[in-house]
Order: C-alpha cells, then structure tokens, then sequence
C-alpha cells in the first residue's frame, strides 16, 4: 500500500481540490455518533465523473483505500476511514442534469441534498419523498439505502432508484438500469449498488422516481396510556389499509426530550405521528378512520396540524428528535442502534426491548419508523465509562439477537458499516460470503471503502 504515492500522482489530476489541511481532514473523520475521530490522509473534491474515474485509476494501482463522502450522516461508520486513504467528497458535484416532468423522474449528481432537489422541483408540482430525517446528500442515501418518515407509502430509495452511474474500483465507467419504469434486461445492477454502501463502486450520477405533491396534507400527534396500545393502533391501521404518508412513534422519554429541546407540552406518555396525503375528500376520510382506531386503542391529546408551517413544525421535531435526546444527558454520546421486524411482531419487540433497557444501567429512548416495523434506541452513555460503553453495547447486541429471533432484520436502515458487521453472519449465512465474493470480484485489491459490510482479505 502507497497511499502517499497515490496522494502524489493525483495532485496533478486535482490541483488545490486534494487537501491535507487539518480542518479538512477532522471533518472527515467525525461521526454522528461514539466512534473516534478517525481522519483520512486526504481529502479529494472531484467536480466530474472523469475526475471520479482518475482518482479509482489512480488509487487502484497503488493500493490506496477510498472512501466515498455525502454529507457524513451515516450512524454506523460507513464514512469513516478507519484504514487511512483518500475521502472523496461529492459535494461539489451536486447539481440538478435533468427534470423529466411528465415522466415524473429527475438525474442528479450524488452531492445533491435531499432538501436541495426538493427545493429545485417546488415548481413543477413534483417531489420527492425519501425523508430520513437528516439533510441528507441522495448519493449517500442511496448507498446506505435510506429510508426514513415516508417510507411506509413511498418506499425505500431501493424503490426509488431507477438508474446509476458508478465508477468502478478500475476506473471503469458503467451505467446500470434506465428511465423505463421496467425491464427485464439482465442482472439487476442498480439494486446491487444501492445499499453496498460505497463498497463496491462510487455513485456519480442517478435517476430518481418523482412523485406528485398532494392536493392536500393532515398530520397529527396523539398520546396513548402505554407502548402496546399505541403500537397495536399502528397494527390496526395498517391492516385496515389506511394509506399513511408517515406513521411514527416516540415512547415517553422521548416525549419528554421534545418538550425541554422544542418547547413543547407533550404529555409523559407514547405518542404516535401520523400524516395523510390526498385530495381534500381523501384525506378528511382517512383522517376521520385513524382517530376512530387511535381512540379504540386509548389515544387522547389529538393535536391536528394541515398548514404546512404547522405540519413542518411537527416533522422537525421528529426529525431533530436525536439532538433533543442527546441533549437531555449533556455531555453524552450515543450508540444508536435500529431494527426492524414483521408488523405483527413489533409489539413483543418494543416490550422486551424497553424493559430490557429499563433492567441496565443506561437510558435508551426508543422511536421509530413503526409503519414499516423499525425503530430506533438511542443508547445514551457517557464516553469516558467503560461500563456504559459496554453495556450498551450488550443492549444492542441483544436487540439484534431479538430482531433475528422474530423473523427481522438487525438494521431497518441504519445499514451495515462497521458497527453491525458481527451480525451479518448470523443474519446471512453463506449468502454473506455471496456478498464478499461479489466485492472481490468488482474490487479485487479492496480499496473500495475496505473494512465496512463485508469481511475479507486485508
């Protein structure tokens, strides 16, 4: 391995746009959430797929990791170059190439925002809906294969991604899928690289489903006695066919981070977050069943908001509901950890998982995504007690045996990265080593953001 040969050759490639300041480089090596500082040996900030192309070429010949940069929101390492190497940062590469309104999709560049292309479509009437919370670049959503508020009516990014551009660990350029809604052309590559998490290639350009902004919106946030009767109301919901935009859940811990963090006058109890999109009939309709099941269930507190600053309001405390956490143990850090299992075994997963956090020695709001069967405990510790480290760490490994146990999955989207690599083999089996001998075979010297989803070689 060379990287500082590699970081040589590609400062004639670059220019000033390869970086060793150190203010670049804490950047990124910082992670939202417990693990250390851990800095690359350069930055880099390609502005074209060209560029992007050079810099595999380049890296490849002399053994030099890489690791692809959105925005650095993932919460389990991904982005972390925990083996030295070159970070490639994507975000001057962030431009809107193509809106193809009456096909309803739109090509971006991967350093594009989620907040930013929404921003750019506002007048066509169209948007798009993938939502995990954090300002999120879509080429990093897309290898993490996010998903977020929205996904229980509009999917993941796996149902929203139609088409890529990738640069390979050689350097070569491909193009997987196309602006056809189907195809039954070969192997599907676009679904291999959505979700790989930057091991397998770099994402430069994509194209992405659009969706029709609704004639009319209603959230609401209602409170309920106990975790079981709120999750049994999501059940119901589900199984009676309401079409949810975002149904989400906070327990009452939770509930009481949001008021000291937002301001707000949240009863101490689980609360459920529900939103409705439709024509203005639709909507009224919907809205009228859910609260009919809400209070069949003992939901109370109904708290309805159709404006959209109202409704923005709402989502943003939701969607800033980790920082209102944190800030309710100053001076913590987090392992936060996600799941996802069946609907019909959300209820027992919720349970066994609160009362297990109640019996340790840490705290660990839960929320989540309940629609779709994930949530969330944010495991609050202090980072300088081992005995807390660890006993998070054993709450969470826990919640992941109990995911497997219940027919789930031990990450709903928080993906893979380093932090649930000791789980893969459990929940995959020989199908993990299919995923490493796949990444051998499109990465053969493992530079490709090494470490991370799959375990092999160096």
């Amino acid at each position: 391995m060379s990287i500082e040969t590699a970081i040589a050759a590609l400062v004639p490639v670059l220019g000033e746009r390869i970086t060793r300041s150190k203010s670049d480089l804490d950047i990124h090596g910082r992670s939202e959430v417990h693990y250390p500082l851990t800095p690359p040996d350069a930055v880099a900030y390609p502005l074209t797929t060209a560029e992007v192309s050079e810099i595999a070429k380049i890296c490849n010949a002399h053994d030099c990791p890489i690791i692809a940069w959105g925005t650095g929101t993932s919460l389990e390492g991904h982005s972390l170059a925990f083996r030295g190497g070159i970070t490639v940062d994507f975000s001057r590469m962030n431009k809107v190439l193509q809106v193809n309104a009456e096909d309803m999709d739109v090509v971006v560049q991967p350093g594009l925002t989620r907040a930013e292309l929404n921003e750019e479509l506002r007048a066509t009437g169209l948007f798009f809906p993938v939502d995990p919370g954090a300002n999120a670049s879509l080429g990093g959503m897309a290898g993490t294969r996010a998903s977020g508020t929205t996904t229980v009516r509009y999917g993941t990014m796996r149902h929203n991604v139609m088409a890529l551009e990738v640069v390979l660990a050689d350097g070569r350029i491909i193009r997987t899928g196309s602006r056809a809604r189907k195809t039954s052309s070969g192997y599907d590559l676009t679904g291999l690289f959505v979700g790989s998490e930057g091991t397998l290639g770099m994402i430069t350009e994509m194209t992405l489903k659009l969706y029709g902004q609704p004639e009319a919106a209603s959230a609401a946030i209602c409170a309920f006695e106990d975790m079981d009767a709120a999750v049994q109301a999501v059940t119901e919901t589900i199984q009676m066919g309401l079409p949810m935009a975002r149904i989400e859940f906070v327990d009452a811990d939770t509930a009481a981070a949001f008021n000291a963090y937002a301001g707000r006058d949240m009863a101490y109890k689980p609360h459920l977050m529900v939103e409705f999109h439709g024509s203005e009939t639709s909507v009224a309709a919907d809205v009228t069943s859910f609260g009919e099941i809400a209070q069949d269930h003992g939901g109370s507190g109904f708290e309805w908001a159709t404006n959209p600053e109202d409704r923005t309001a709402l989502w943003a405390m939701r969607h800033n509901g980790y920082y209102a956490i944190l800030a309710s143990r100053p001076g913590a850090t987090a392992i936060s950890t996600d799941l996802c299992v069946p609907i019909s075994k959300l209820a027992q997963a919720v349970a066994e998982t609160r009362a297990d956090i109640a019996a340790s020695i840490v705290a660990g709001p839960i929320l989540g995504h309940v629609g779709d069967g994930n949530f969330h405990a944010i495991l609050l510790i202090d980072p300088d007690n081992p005995a807390e480290m660890q006993a998070a760490k054993d709450l969470s490994a826990r919640m992941m045996q109990r995911a497997l146990d219940l027919g789930g999955t031990v990450t709903g989207e928080h993906g893979v990265g380093i932090g649930k690599m000791d789980y893969m083999q459990a929940e995959h089996g020989e199908a993990w080593a299919v995923m490493g001998d796949i990444k051998c075979s499109l990465d053969p010297n493992n530079i490709m953001n090494p470490g991370k989803l799959v375990r092999i070689g160096n």
